[in-house]
């Protein structure tokens, strides 16, 4: 899907480009990459690097153009990860700034594409742009955060009475979120680090202040990431001691029940085997038996209650 905007605030769109437009693709079709390559003139190699899931972060400089790919954080339906990450491209020449992601994200949502918090905040030049959506990409990650803290929650609560592996199954696939963000926003920084020192002696101070803004933004998210992380690699043991303890604990009822269980058997074996035991003729043989093996089995519950083996 190819959209076009006359400036890079993201309200007028066109079906034409002009210089100064701003062209946001969201997961291009053969055809459409195609017209990347021979409209638009966009290296081959570059859209490859874009669309590929494990391309990391960076700035690249060449005559004609600028390529700077951040990762974006998105929502997962596969695999049971919940989020995961992926490259955002921005391709900017003298012509026409151009966006690239191979996956819809809330980053640049294709609906609803401008980044200003108020309708008529200008968008002043392409750095204003590059800033405020590694700030706006920030705050997703911090939304989806709070989304992983939440469900992380609610496993734990399953988790303190389970004794399976599914759940700490689920707080490993938490985990991963985690470790994909905190690899994404380390690489993030280091993109904003190199903006900032090569536009340090001609930015201005609207966009210094965006760029401080988004690198606190994204060393927030950071650190929430490896807090979140390396809490959740302790409850992860802690939990999987807890799984342990808890099957000890149904093995040991079971034990003690089949232990309770024998008392009835052995007194039924003993008096039904095939030789004279005296009892043979007497009418209240059988009621004594039950009587007998009951009586002996509550001793038996009232004794291993007794030392909390049952």
């Amino acid at each position: 899907m190819i959209k076009i905007f006359k400036s890079l605030a993201g309200h007028v769109s066109m079906s034409e480009p002009e210089k100064g437009c701003w062209i946001n693709v969201l997961e291009p079709t053969p055809q459409e990459i195609n017209q990347l390559t021979s409209v638009y003139n966009i290296p081959e190699d570059i859209i490859g690097d874009i669309l590929d899931v494990d391309e990391r972060p960076r700035v690249e400089y060449d005559d004609d153009w600028t390529l700077i790919i951040f990762r974006i954080p998105v929502a997962n339906s596969t695999n049971g990860v919940p989020y995961q990450t992926v490259p955002l491209g921005i391709f900017i020449t003298t012509q026409f700034t151009l966006t690239l992601c191979s996956t819809k994200n809330e980053v640049l949502s294709f609906e609803y594409p401008t980044l200003y918090r108020e309708k008529k905040q200008p968008v002043s030049d392409v750095l204003n742009f590059l800033f405020r959506l590694s700030l706006k990409s920030s705050q997703t990650f911090l939304k989806f955060l709070k989304h992983i803290n939440q469900q992380t929650a609610l496993i734990e609560q399953d988790l303190e009475k389970s004794i399976r592996n599914k759940e700490l199954n689920k707080l490993l696939k938490m985990e991963k979120c985690l470790v994909y963000f905190i690899t994404s926003l380390k690489a993030n920084e280091m993109v904003l680090a190199k903006l900032g020192n090569a536009k340090k002696n001609t930015i201005s101070e609207i966009n210094e202040d965006l760029l401080e803004d988004a690198i606190i933004e994204n060393k927030q998210a950071l650190e929430i990431s490896m807090i979140y992380s390396d809490i959740q690699s302790g409850m992860m043991d802690a939990f999987a001691s807890v799984i342990s303890n808890n099957l000890n604990v149904v093995m040991k009822q079971l034990a003690s029940i089949s232990i309770i269980l024998m008392i009835p058997t052995l007194i039924a074996s003993m008096y039904g085997m095939n030789v004279i035991n005296y009892w043979e003729e007497a009418p209240w043989a059988f009621p004594v038996i039950i009587v007998s093996s009951l009586f002996l089995s509550i001793i038996g519950i009232l004794i291993f209650r007794k030392r909390d083996w049952f």
